[in-house]
């Protein structure tokens, strides 16, 4: 049931938003009565925060698994690209309230989540310094540079549609070659004038 609740509520928290989703919508949408919820969640709040948890905790585990026995700093940040699409693209639900309902947790949830989320986008940032001391990207704020690039490929969760024109490998191919052709031959300009 716990697994039927949280399915229900990530449906729902993605057409409807986490604020307008009652704990009657979520009952209702599992088929139990509202305060059986309580029984595996305590608060609307707990279960928001179970799924991102649960997201951000499987989004890493999926980096590493993509990273792992891969050799070579432009190997690495591809495979990091292309896991990062995918990822996003196959969960799009869960991401996509990932990106959007943050808002709604408490102050220690919403620590929590951020916590992981500066752990990830560590990887990255560790990435592009092993590029650039490898010679293979050129100097630039690694910190930047990861936030342009996950943001960009975290994009893909509020537009991308199942069974539309590209499939999910075809789309990570996109970003994979359009990232690391910007991160091999760009330069950031220092100068500042708008």
């Amino acid at each position: 049931m716990k697994t039927t609740i949280k399915s229900v509520s990530i449906d729902l928290f993605f057409r409807k938003g986490y604020f307008a989703t009652s704990i009657s919508d979520i009952a209702r949408g599992s088929g139990i009565q509202k305060a059986s919820i309580y029984y595996h969640y305590p608060s609307k709040e707990a279960l928001l925060f179970h799924i991102l948890k649960c997201t951000m905790d499987d989004l890493t585990d999926y980096l590493q698994r993509c990273l792992a026995g891969i050799e070579g700093i432009e190997p690495r940040m591809r495979a990091a690209v292309r896991g990062h699409v995918r990822f996003h693209l196959q969960r799009q639900k869960e991401n996509f309230i990932a990106n959007s309902e943050l808002r709604g947790l408490t102050a220690e949830h919403y620590r929590e989540i951020v916590n992981k989320r500066d752990a990830y986008e560590l990887i990255f940032q560790d990435l592009i310094r092993e590029g650039t001391r490898a010679g293979a990207f050129p100097e630039g704020d690694a910190k930047i540079l990861s936030y342009a690039i996950l943001t960009l490929c975290t994009a893909g969760a509020s537009w991308y549609r199942d069974g539309g024109r590209l499939p999910v490998d075809a789309i990570a191919d996109i970003y994979e070659r359009f990232i690391l052709s910007g991160l091999k031959q760009g330069r950031l300009d220092q100068g500042g004038n708008c």
